[in-house]
């Protein structure tokens, strides 16, 4: 399993957030992702989950699609008017087996029990989300993740605003996930976090500043260099136009999948949303031709 960023360009209304980005997450690594904010690190998760279409560049998944990863949004995109419960919330994390529809049945709900157990939120099943503190609403936001039993586990800035025991908490919930030998990809802005439980580190700043070990990333001179950049696109600024250091690998024609450079997509990421079957290939690309009129530079 592969996901390979491949001269990958993304942003909003043409002006790019992040810009020609290459790299590779492999299977089982446990990969922290930092740098300023503004800087494109969620933008490149929404790109990974096919929120956001490509400016130029590709996102290929090699034996995985978008149902295979677990995503964790910020905290600030959860409406806690909705009149969902504790365990209603957390039981979306079954859509992949249940639909959106279906009846949730005796052996769907103790798996949702077992899933609040583990993040300790046992007796809270029917509080209204409006009722619970933003750590506990962390805790359920874990327990759909339980439920959704994901190979890959995306986290948006999993730790903004919660308590201590909380934190210490949920870390033992990605400690289990990766000995278990899933592919973790989290946002963080904590560098000893960074260093303690991560293995792999990637430091971007609109473009990549450094890749490697967290010894190796987080230097004072790349730190330095991050956040001394210009992080915020100038409406004037110049188009830049790079070489791509990463092509797609030879072998992709071997697997007998056709890839549409132009502004196609061979997997429709809203299944991830709907539940609706999809093709499952092995090998899926969200691209796009290069956009000559978006602006990638700073004046």
């Amino acid at each position: 399993m592969k996901i390979i960023f491949s001269d990958i360009t993304l942003g909003y209304y043409r002006h790019p957030v992040v810009h020609h980005l290459n790299m590779e997450i492999k299977e089982g690594s446990a990969t922290a992702i930092a740098g300023p904010n503004g800087g494109g690190k969620s933008t490149l998760l929404k790109g990974i989950m096919g929120f956001i279409k490509p400016l130029s560049g590709s996102i290929i998944f090699e034996d995985i699609t978008v149902r295979d990863i677990g995503y964790l949004p910020q905290s600030s995109a959860v409406d806690k008017t909705f009149p969902l419960t504790t365990a209603e919330l957390a039981a979306t994390g079954l859509w992949k087996s249940t639909g959106w529809f279906r009846r949730i049945d005796a052996a769907s709900r103790d798996r949702i029990h077992k899933a609040l157990e583990q993040v300790r939120l046992s007796g809270m099943e029917n509080e209204p989300l409006k009722a619970l503190s933003g750590g506990q609403i962390q805790r359920a936001l874990f327990a759909r993740l339980i439920l959704q039993d994901a190979r890959v586990i995306i986290l948006d800035e999993p730790f903004n605003a919660i308590d201590f025991k909380t934190v210490n908490d949920l870390w033992e919930i990605i400690e289990n996930w990766k000995a278990e030998g899933r592919t973790v990809i989290a946002v963080l802005h904590n560098y000893q976090m960074i260093r303690e439980h991560f293995d792999e580190a990637v430091l971007i700043s609109r473009e990549l500043i450094a890749r490697g070990t967290p010894a190796e990333v987080l230097t004072e001179e790349n730190i330095t260099k991050a956040f001394g950049m210009e992080i915020y696109p100038h409406h004037d600024a110049g188009i830049c136009h790079r070489t791509p250091a990463l092509s797609v690998p030879a072998d992709h024609s071997s697997h007998g999948h056709h890839h549409d450079h132009h502004g196609t997509r061979r997997h429709d990421p809203r299944d991830a949303a709907t539940g609706q079957a999809s093709s499952d290939p092995k090998i899926t690309e969200f691209g796009s031709a290069p956009d000559n009129s978006a602006k990638c530079g700073t004046k």
